[in-house]
C-alpha cells in the first residue's frame, strides 16, 4: 500500500451526520457475510439509503479478496456513485475497513473515511463488543441481518 495515502478516521455519529447531509455520501460494510447475518447491519432506511455489503476477506479462510476493488467499483459505477463521493468504510473494529479504504482511495476514489471503532468497537471488561464505541455503542440504527 502506498503509504502517502492517509485515511480519515471518522466516529460513527459523525459519520451518520455526513451520510444524512449529502446524498452521494455511501456506507461500504467489509465484515463478512456471516457478521452481516449473525451480528448485524447499519440501517440507513431512514435516510432513503441502503449500505453497500462487499466482503473484504472471505469467511472461512479470512483471505483479502484480491478482486475486492474491483467488486465495489463495479457496484459504485453501477450504482452511479460520483467518484468524488465521500466513501465511509465499516467493519467490526475499524482495522479491515480502514485497509479496504486505503485500496480504494489508491483505485481513484479521494474522499475514502474509515468508520472509527467500526460497527461493533473494542472489548469491554467482560471482553464483550458493542458497547464502547462505535456503530451500536453510539446508539445509531441498525438491524439483525
Amino acid at each position: 500500500m502506498n503509504d502517502t495515502v492517509k485515511i480519515e478516521d471518522v466516529p460513527a455519529d459523525a459519520t451518520w451526520a455526513r451520510l444524512q447531509a449529502d446524498a452521494d455520501a455511501v456506507l461500504v460494510d467489509v465484515r463478512t457475510r456471516a457478521e452481516w447475518t449473525f451480528v448485524g447491519l447499519p440501517d440507513l432506511s431512514s435516510l432513503n439509503k441502503r449500505v453497500v455489503t462487499v466482503e473484504w476477506q472471505t469467511f472461512p479462510d479470512s483471505q483479502v479478496d484480491p478482486e475486492f476493488a474491483d467488486k465495489l467499483v463495479s457496484h459504485l459505477e453501477k450504482s452511479g456513485v460520483p467518484k468524488d463521493a465521500e466513501l465511509f468504510f465499516i467493519c467490526r473494529s475499524g482495522a479491515r475497513s480502514h485497509a479496504a479504504a486505503h485500496v480504494m482511495a489508491e483505485a481513484g476514489y479521494p474522499r475514502c473515511r474509515n468508520v472509527a471503532d467500526g460497527f461493533e468497537g473494542p472489548l469491554d471488561d467482560r471482553r464483550q463488543r458493542g458497547q464502547v464505541a462505535g456503530w451500536k455503542a453510539a446508539g445509531l440504527p441498525w438491524k439483525q441481518g
